[in-house]
């Protein structure tokens, strides 16, 4: 890991200023006691800085490993890290100031953040496409890597494009106040919350599919080395296409305004739906790995006959 950071020196210093941010952002939480949005005004900044230090890490693996598009690749995690560094600049100064971030319009100053955020992040969206581009055609050593990272990295496209969607003016807004955009669906934005996450408990909150979706980048490769023996392309697909499932699956619930802890009954036959393919796909996984163990010997048995 350090070799591959070494590789990225942009994203290895982005990732080692937003881990050193991290306790900054807790002595905040205990010693700054304004709210925003009806939540603490140094929890959305402690948030995004523990996600852009893992994202960053888990970018400069996927890029150590393209062996195509290698002239963009080599600008791909400098090109990331100035768009999250911008990010992160303007999180960290509006919680300093006391003001929102994100869908914040008071005053003109607010307005030009937000516009200069909402540009950043769709650039950084477009460097994470081009590198999913580059994966897709690059050669791997190991199949399996091969399939969880390319599964990792186009679900994670996926989750970060749901940002977009939180950006539109909610239904009922009135732009003129000041607001533009908000994460939950069927409620205002800042009322009750879940504890950590902030995710509503009244209505669709559409963090819930981000989140997911953001994190298959994580899951689907920690997932493959956490099961060795089962590990294979089959299994990684059929990994790949269950957390893509669940990313879906969350954020349809969150544009039918249903907070996360209250699914419908569709919801829950989807869920269902999405852990019987997951069971089987693990099932089918032991049944090949002992068919293997069970070929394997009488493979070895026939070549010392022969």
């Amino acid at each position: 890991m350090i070799r591959t950071l070494r590789a990225n020196p942009a994203l290895a210093v982005f990732a080692l200023l937003n881990t050193a941010f991290v306790p900054v952002a807790l002595v905040g939480l205990l010693v700054d006691d304004r709210i925003v949005a009806d939540s603490p005004l140094w929890f959305k900044p402690l948030k995004f800085a523990l996600s852009l230090a893992l994202y960053s890490v888990s970018l400069a693996w996927a890029l150590s490993l393209t062996t195509r598009l290698r002239r963009f690749t080599r600008w791909a995690g400098t090109l990331a890290a100035a768009g999250g560094t911008v990010e992160m600049a303007i999180i960290v100064g509006q919680a300093a100031r006391g003001r929102r971030s994100h869908f914040n319009t008071a005053t003109e100053l607010d307005s030009t953040l937000y516009a200069v955020m909402g540009a950043t992040i769709t650039a950084v969206w477009v460097v994470h496409a081009l590198v999913v581009l580059a994966l897709l055609f690059s050669r791997f050593e190991d199949r399996t890597t091969a399939v969880a990272l390319r599964f990792g990295m186009g679900v994670a496209l996926a989750g970060m494009a749901v940002g977009f969607l939180m950006t539109s003016p909610a239904e009922g807004q009135d732009p003129a106040l000041g607001l533009v955009g908000a994460h939950t669906v069927g409620a205002p934005d800042g009322g009750p919350h879940l504890p950590l996450t902030g995710w509503s408990t009244t209505g669709g909150d559409l963090r819930v599919s981000h989140f997911i979706g953001m994190h298959a980048l994580q899951a689907l490769p920690l997932a493959m080395a956490l099961l060795p023996r089962l590990a294979s392309p089959r299994l990684a697909r059929d990994l790949g296409l269950a957390w893509a499932g669940l990313t879906a699956l969350t954020l349809w619930q969150a544009l039918r305004g249903q907070p996360p802890l209250r699914p419908d009954a569709l919801t829950l036959a989807g869920l269902a739906a999405l852990l019987a393919w997951t069971g089987w796909a693990l099932w089918r996984a032991d049944r090949e790995r002992a068919r293997r163990a069970a070929v394997e010997p009488a493979r070895d048995a026939a070549a010392v006959a022969a």
